[in-house]
């Protein structure tokens, strides 16, 4: 993974993740991932995620390893350039809103877009 040094740069072959977290005091914080270990948590062009599908979905130790290695790359917020994709832990009742797992096609509880 390429470190920035000086001067913050977009580096096209990562991809910054926003977790939101159902807990009180979340920050929201953004995390840089490789296209390899974003493709894990997010598939089939999506880039809305639930951690508890993520699991059920996937290889528990290749999905440990991931997070371990995202864990390590916080991106502080004035230095994102671009949220590729939002993973969501405890907010089970956002999961209507994101029926295709896609954040542009997010719609109302009445299946009305909500852009």
């Amino acid at each position: 993974m390429p470190r920035f040094e000086g001067a913050k740069r977009y580096d096209p072959r990562v991809k910054n993740i926003q977790v939101i977290d159902g807990a009180t005091n979340c920050v929201y914080d953004v995390f840089s991932a490789s296209e390899a270990e974003f493709e894990l948590l997010f598939p089939k062009g999506q880039d809305v995620a639930f951690i508890d599908e993520v699991y059920a979905k996937g290889d528990r130790e290749a999905l440990d390893r991931a997070f371990n290695a995202i864990w390590t790359r916080r991106v502080p917020k004035k230095d994102v350039q671009g949220i590729h994709g939002i993973l969501f832990y405890e907010l089970e009742s956002k999961k209507p809103f994101y029926p295709t797992r896609k954040d542009e096609e997010a719609v109302n509880p009445d299946g009305t877009h909500l852009r």
